[in-house]
């Protein structure tokens, strides 16, 4: 079974900011790739990220967000973004973010 993909604004809006064609590359790839058991592919969060799947993109720098919804064969592209642990641009906390403003369910 082949599973649609949406993505988000924020995550359309971060792939075109990317400037390296190489990377950008990648994370295309990647998202394509979700389309078949997206499931087995990336991690399950957890604590409030519970819900949500990451996925390693470009020498495990940048991390493609996802929300798998199997009942309409969807997966959901939150957010991409680079992984910075304890900074504000973190992708973790904007996906934080995100959610406590009430932009993502």
């Amino acid at each position: 079974m082949s599973y649609r993909i949406l993505l988000t604004n924020t995550a359309f809006n971060s792939i075109k900011k990317i400037k390296e064609k190489r990377i950008s590359g990648q994370i295309k790839k990647r998202i394509e790739g979700l389309k078949e058991n997206p499931d087995l592919r990336g991690k399950a969060l957890l604590g409030e990220l519970k819900g949500f799947r990451s996925i390693h993109v470009s020498d495990e720098r940048y991390r493609i967000i996802y929300k798998i919804e199997n009942e309409e064969v969807l997966v959901y592209i939150i957010a991409i973004g680079i992984r910075k642990q304890g900074d504000k641009h973190d992708i973790y906390s904007l996906l934080k973010k995100l959610i406590d403003k009430g932009l993502i369910d």
